[in-house]
Formats: C-alpha cells, sequence, structure tokens
C-alpha cells in the first residue's frame, strides 16, 4: 500500500552502532599508535583503542588476541618500516662504507620521525619472546648491512661484529637524540656518520 504522502513502503534500514571500517586492522593500529604517542605504551587500554578507532569493543579481538598482540603488531611494523627506509639509504651508497655511514645516519633520521614506534620497539615494554615473528623482522634490518660489512671484514664472524657495532653506534646515538642529550638532529646524524666511518676503519 502507498502512504498518503506518496513515500515507499520499504522499511528504513537501521545501521549497527558504530563506525564500520573497510579496514578495521589499520584502523586500530593507526589509533593504537595515536595513543601510544600521546601516553607511553602502558598509559592506555585496548577499549581506549575501541573508542579512538571509532568501532565496538569487541571489534579488536578480530585480529588481536590482546593488548600486547596488538603493540607486537605495531613493533613488526616498525621493523618493516626501518627496513625498507634503510633499504633505500644503502642501496644509494657508491662504497660498502658509504653503505654503512648511510645506514647510521637513517637509523637516527628514522627514530627522530617514528619517535613513539621507535620506543615501543626499544624501550622493553614488550616481551618480543612471546612474539617469535618479531625476532624475524628484527634480524631482516639488520641484514641490510650485513652484505657491505662482508665486503668490508676479514670472515663471517668480523662482519657480525661490525653489524652490531654499526647498529649499537646509531642506536645510541638515535637515543641521545629523543632524550634530549643531542638535541639538533642535524648533530646527532652528523656524530652517527662519523663513528660509523670509524668503525669501518677498525
Amino acid at each position: 500500500m502507498t502512504p498518503p504522502d506518496g513515500g515507499s513502503t520499504t522499511p528504513a534500514v537501521t545501521r549497527p552502532v558504530g563506525h564500520h571500517h573497510g579496514d578495521l586492522r589499520n584502523a586500530l593500529e593507526a589509533a593504537a599508535l595515536d595513543l601510544l604517542a600521546e601516553r607511553g605504551p602502558s598509559g592506555f587500554t585496548l577499549n581506549e583503542v575501541s573508542r579512538r578507532a571509532g568501532v565496538s569493543k569487541a571489534a579488536p579481538y578480530k585480529h588481536f588476541a590482546d593488548k600486547d598482540d596488538l603493540l607486537a603488531s605495531l613493533v613488526q611494523r616498525c621493523y618493516e618500516r626501518q627496513h625498507s627506509a634503510f633499504s633505500t639509504a644503502v642501496a644509494e651508497a657508491a662504497t660498502p662504507t658509504d653503505a654503512l655511514v648511510a645506514f647510521a645516519a637513517a637509523y637516527v633520521r628514522f627514530a627522530a620521525e617514528e619517535p613513539a614506534l621507535f620506543t615501543l620497539t626499544f624501550g622493553g615494554t614488550l616481551d618480543k619472546a612471546a612474539h617469535p615473528r618479531l625476532e624475524e623482522a628484527g634480524n631482516r634490518v639488520l641484514d641490510v648491512i650485513t652484505a657491505p660489512a662482508q665486503d668490508l671484514a676479514q670472515d663471517a664472524d668480523d662482519a657480525h661484529r661490525l653489524v652490531l657495532a654499526i647498529a649499537a653506534n646509531a642506536h645510541g646515538f638515535a637515543v641521545f637524540h629523543l632524550q634530549g642529550v643531542i638535541a639538533r638532529l642535524d648533530l646527532a646524524v652528523g656524530q652517527a656518520e662519523r663513528c660509523a666511518s670509524l668503525l669501518t676503519q677498525a
């Protein structure tokens, strides 16, 4: 039957409460990253992530077992972004020494650009041993400089030590910058580059 006003008799569709996301996982990770930057890894709950993302409290459990699982996903994202950034920097280098120096510079810059992700990944809050996939992702980051280190080293053990020394050097200056010990990014990057160059000559 047609209603008096001439409108349709089709019943109205009731939309579910909450906002629908075409990519729920990315929406949750983005919300968690915002909260991470504001409050640190211990300063929010999974329910707060849901509210920030505009979804139901049950929504995160479609992708994550708990908050630590969500944080582990962010750590993996950090490693993947590092791998991409460092691979690009190393690929543009003309010599093995230049590659290791470029890695050190890119490492410090990454920490400055992604402080929340960097601090979560290396701050010791998350038990990485409970998430075995993270070890592989972290090793892939160091693999970026394995080849240039091998070109400079006398043997495999020497190359491994050089990789660790370059990474430790870069990490130290990244932390110094984030903590304000070396507040100017250009100075932190420059120091990391100089020390990396010296390490290749040791």
